[in-house]
């Protein structure tokens, strides 16, 4: 599972980039043609739509919302792995038979060691990866922030001097 916001842009592209199958997981269709340009192969809407096209071995949650992590487990594999990378304050539930029966994990990550970095930087400057962001000069620094707080941000706000 990719959201796409925040970093779920950016985990598409990496993920198509270091050859990998890439599904995205889009509540929004509006999304779609976007999330096919940046490298998604399958777009499903949930964790039942990711189960039905073979499930994932990986997922990685972008998004800041529990109940969306929730629902992906569904499409996790056995032996597969949950990394969040979205911020929620709500507890994240998994049953105890998918986490026994299904052997899967759990893994919360802020970022990845040193070596990872340099492959990430490395797909960057080759031009596979690309960063979107809605910059804003700093004379509009509280319209940043607001639509930021609202999330109406797609990418990245960004200010510019």
């Amino acid at each position: 599972m990719l959201g796409i916001g925040g970093l779920g842009h950016l985990a598409v592209q990496f993920s198509r980039a270091a050859g990998f199958h890439t599904i995205a997981v889009s509540h929004s269709p509006d999304k779609d043609a976007l999330v096919r340009e940046l490298g998604a192969e399958d777009i499903v809407r949930d964790g039942a739509g990711l189960a039905k096209v073979g499930g994932a071995d990986v997922i990685l949650a972008t998004g800041n919302s529990t109940a969306a992590m929730t629902d992906a487990i569904k499409g996790l594999r056995p032996d597969g792995r949950l990394i969040t990378m979205g911020f929620d304050a709500q507890p994240l539930s998994i049953s105890l038979m998918d986490l026994i029966s299904k052997r899967i994990r759990v893994i919360g990550s802020q970022q990845n060691h040193r070596e990872f970095l340099y492959e990430a930087l490395d797909l960057t400057a080759r031009g596979k990866v690309k960063v979107s962001t809605e910059v804003y000069p700093l004379t509009e620094i509280g319209k940043a922030y607001d639509r930021v707080e609202q999330g109406k941000v797609r990418f990245r706000a960004v200010i510019a001097p």
